[in-house]
């Protein structure tokens, strides 16, 4: 039987005018309030400006706090999660990023060069030296740090960050055991051939994380020419039963000629033990990028991602196995109506009521920046 789905409705919950917003998650607290992290007041989807920005909403999506700046720091801060950790307390995830050449980012930044050289030039050594760490896997021309933060009173106030060993851009997830557990990237290493995917685990509820696994971000493929790869990044986790985590992750394409290519599928892998091994990624049939992963309150997982071609939107995918098949025939379209492929990111929450609430960036109009969005729906 297909999936029946109501649409109920869609629209903005936070615009900047004039800057450029995006990477969006969702979180609910134990008494139903809803939570929302991005990364805001930017120029571009590339800059040296961006910032982690919060809101807030106690009554279930109606309505929405305005959007107040928790993280920003000299350098880009970029793609935000958030998640209740066992205590009840907060925990925001995100990563910061340095470019020590701002024409590396010319395609984004035309007509604000001056602008965004002085920014940069104003980033010193010590600044980039406390923000970002070696083990990051950033590149010759670019510096990466991934860090964690806790609020113990629902985002009034919030303590210092903490290394978090890897960086996914919807955040960790609590387990039943009382862990939490981030799979993220460990490693952007993948010129050198040494990117992976890893997976930290949080016996504190997020003050400190170890990494406790990694899992190949570099699959091999046929077709390709000297110089090109294919590697998986942008994870995200649920659990679908004590100690058994499915994961899926974004796969992405360097080099390779258009008869090679795919189209964006969404790759797939298993934990049988908490996170401490899993299996080997494999490809899935789902086109998306990326992906974000909630289990119902029925038992089934429901999986959204952004779609990125045309037509531009947010889509979702449903499994009543636990992940072991996609009712990937009954794709559910949330929106077809984007102006480009910049959108997508979008999270989901089950509300009290039993609608689902998917939060995601994309533009209202082709002529203005994108703006955070919201979907409620039924399945």
């Amino acid at each position: 039987m297909a999936t029946q789905v109501e649409v109920i409705e869609s629209r903005v919950i936070c615009r900047q005018p004039g800057r450029y917003i995006g990477w969006p998650t969702i979180a609910k607290s134990h008494d139903g309030e809803l939570f929302v992290v991005f990364s805001g007041d930017r120029d571009a989807h590339v800059d040296p400006f961006g910032k982690t920005c919060f809101m807030r909403s106690s009554d279930h999506g109606a309505t929405w706090s305005d959007a107040v700046v928790i993280n920003d720091t000299p350098l880009d801060d970029r793609d935000a999660g958030i998640c209740v950790a066992p205590d009840g307390s907060l925990v925001v995830s995100w990563f910061t990023s340095h470019y020590y050449d701002y024409l590396a980012m010319t395609h984004y930044c035309e007509g604000l060069e001056q602008r965004w050289q002085e920014a940069l030039s104003g980033v010193t050594e010590e600044d980039v030296v406390r923000w970002t760490d070696a083990d990051g896997g950033g590149t010759a021309d670019r510096r990466m740090g991934f860090w964690t933060r806790r609020s113990a009173d629902r985002g009034e106030t919030w303590e210092d960050a903490v290394p978090s060993t890897c960086c996914a851009p919807h955040g960790p997830i609590t387990l039943s055991d009382g862990r939490m557990l981030f799979v993220g990237t460990a490693s952007f290493a993948r010129e050198e051939g040494g990117a992976c995917l890893g997976a930290a685990e949080s016996l504190d509820n997020g003050r400190s994380w170890e990494l406790i696994s990694r899992v190949d971000a570099l699959p091999e493929f046929d077709g390709g020419v000297e110089g090109s790869y294919v590697y998986l990044c942008e994870p995200h986790a649920v659990e679908v039963a004590p100690d058994r985590i499915l994961a899926m992750a974004r796969y992405e394409e360097r080099g390779l000629p258009a008869s090679a290519r795919q189209r964006s599928m969404l790759w797939q892998f298993e934990s049988e033990d908490g996170g401490r091994t899993w299996t080997a990624p494999r490809p899935t049939d789902i086109i998306g990028k990326p992906p974000h992963l909630t289990r119902l309150s029925d038992g089934r997982i429901l999986l959204t991602y952004g779609y990125r071609h045309d037509p531009y939107g947010q889509r979702a995918c449903i499994s009543s196995d636990g992940g072991q098949t996609w009712d990937y025939g009954n794709e559910i379209v949330l929106r077809d109506d984007g102006p480009s492929g910049d959108l997508g990111y979008p999270a989901s929450v089950e509300c009290d009521d039993g609608s689902i609430l998917s939060v995601y960036y994309q533009k209202e109009t082709p002529e203005e920046k994108t703006v955070l969005m919201t979907t409620r729906w039924r399945v």
